[in-house]
């Protein structure tokens, strides 16, 4: 089996781990705070604090970069974009007002985008941005 070969059909494998990997961080980033911060003047903010998210954004970026610099750049995409949509639906879908699905629409999106620009800079970092695997 030729490396091209070994890396495809490693693929769907790395998709799920970080399917998986990804769900997981949410929810030790993002799972437990579930109340907004109330303030003294009466507003409200949350239920995440910043540090929460960076934390989470600084842990997944770790994480695609060892894949996409492992060439698994289909896994680095769809697996983190996948794992995080999961999560975001599953804790975000007790919501009455089914706006929920907008925001899961938005973490779906975003994370489709950051993970496929950070996996192509890091193609292109690494070199190996002309000989991209699928």
């Amino acid at each position: 089996m030729t490396r091209r070969q070994s890396n495809f059909a490693a693929q769907p494998l790395m998709v799920l781990v970080l399917a998986v990997a990804s769900s997981a961080m949410w929810a030790a980033w993002l799972g437990w705070d579930q109340q907004p911060d109330v303030h003294p003047d009466g507003s409200t903010t949350g239920p995440y604090a910043a540090w929460q998210v960076i934390g989470l954004v600084l842990t997944l970026f770790a994480a695609v970069y060892w894949a996409a610099s492992h060439r698994y750049f289909v896994g680095a995409v769809a697996g983190t974009t996948a794992g995080l949509t999961v999560a975001a639906f599953y804790d975000w879908s007790d919501d009455a007002s089914g706006l929920f699905v907008i925001g899961v629409g938005m973490v779906m999106l975003g994370s489709l985008a950051a993970t496929a620009t950070a996996s192509a800079l890091i193609a292109a970092a690494k070199g190996g941005g002309g000989r991209v695997m699928a």
